[in-house]
C-alpha cells in the first residue's frame, strides 16, 4: 500500500455530510496520463455524448456503445484511491463501474437531483463514487452540486423520469429544497468521495472550459452485484436506459475477499 489514508476528521465528515473532498492530490504523471486516456476516449467514440461515456474501465464493451480500455482499469485500482476507499467501505473492495463525466464548454449539459443507488443491483446498497477533476471543476463550469446530510436516512427518494435533451440522465428528484446545496470545487487533480445515498446533481457548462471528472465506482465485498433479471434496480434501467446492462457488467476483485459469492467471471472475454 501507499499508506495514503484518510484522516479521522475527514471520515467523520463524510459520515457526516456524505461527500468529502480529500487532501490529496493525483500525481502529475499519472494525472497526465489520466487526461490523455480522456482525449483518446473522447475522440474514439464521437456518437456517444461525453457527458455519457459509461465503463470506460471495461475492455469489452459495456453500455451506451462504448469500449473501455486496459488502461482505465489500471487507474481504477491505483493504490491511493483503494486505501481511501478502505476506510470509508472497509478492506474488502470491488469495483463494478466507473463513468467520464466531460461536459463540453458551452453546451456541457445539466444533471438533475439525484441519487446513484435508484437504478444500482446492489444488496445491501453499499457503494462508494470517487471522483477525479482532470480538468478542474467550478460553478463555471458545471461542478458537481450536493445536499450535505441527504444521505442519513439511508432511503431513496421518488425520482421522476424526465426524457428531455438538456439533462445528461434521465431521472430527477422534483419538488426538492436545494437552498442548502454545496458545489464541489476540484483544481485538477484533486478527488471527492460520495455515499451512494447522496443527493447530488450539477448545471450545465455555460462556460469556454470542458469539465472532465472521472468517477470511479467501488462497492464492499461483503455486498451481493445482485444480476437477476428481476431485481427492481435493473428493471428500472432496463426501462429508462435499456443500454446499461447490468446482469451482465463484469466485477473486478480488487482488494482481500469477497464474503457474498459475488460472479467475477460473467461480462469477461470477447
Amino acid at each position: 500500500m501507499s499508506g495514503k489514508r484518510l484522516s479521522a476528521e475527514e471520515i467523520a465528515r463524510y459520515r457526516d455530510e456524505g461527500l468529502i473532498i480529500p487532501d490529496y492530490r493525483v500525481p502529475e504523471a499519472l494525472l497526465g496520463q489520466m487526461r490523455d486516456e480522456v482525449d483518446r476516449l473522447i475522440a474514439n467514440h464521437p456518437n456517444v455524448a461525453p457527458e455519457q461515456l459509461s465503463g470506460p474501465h471495461n475492455p469489452w464493451g459495456q453500455s451506451a456503445e462504448l469500449l473501455g480500455t486496459e488502461a482505465f482499469l489500471g487507474f481504477c485500482g491505483f493504490p491511493d484511491f483503494l486505501d481511501m476507499v478502505e476506510d470509508l467501505i472497509g478492506p474488502d473492495i470491488i469495483l463494478w463501474g466507473s463513468q467520464l463525466f466531460a461536459k463540453p464548454g458551452g453546451t456541457g449539459k445539466a444533471v438533475p437531483w439525484h441519487q446513484d443507488g435508484q437504478y444500482w443491483p446492489i444488496t445491501p446498497l453499499r457503494t462508494v463514487t470517487l471522483r477525479i477533476a482532470i480538468d478542474g471543476s467550478s460553478a463555471e463550469n458545471g461542478c458537481l452540486r450536493y445536499i450535505p446530510g441527504s444521505h442519513r436516512d439511508r432511503a431513496l427518494a421518488d425520482h421522476a423520469v424526465q426524457l428531455r435533451d438538456d439533462y445528461a440522465i434521465k431521472q430527477e428528484i422534483v419538488d426538492l429544497d436545494d437552498s442548502a446545496a454545496r458545489d464541489v470545487v476540484l483544481a485538477p487533480g484533486q478527488i471527492s468521495l460520495h455515499d451512494v445515498y447522496l443527493i447530488h446533481g450539477s448545471n450545465p457548462n455555460a462556460s469556454g472550459k470542458r469539465r472532465a471528472d472521472y468517477a470511479i465506482r467501488y462497492m464492499p465485498a461483503d455486498a451481493l452485484y445482485d444480476r437477476r433479471p428481476d431485481h427492481p434496480a435493473t428493471r428500472y434501467a432496463a426501462k429508462v436506459s435499456p443500454t446499461m446492462n447490468y446482469a451482465k457488467r463484469p466485477l473486478w476483485l480488487l482488494r482481500g475477499q469477497d464474503r457474498a459469492g459475488n460472479d467475477f467471471q460473467i461480462g469477461k472475454g470477447a
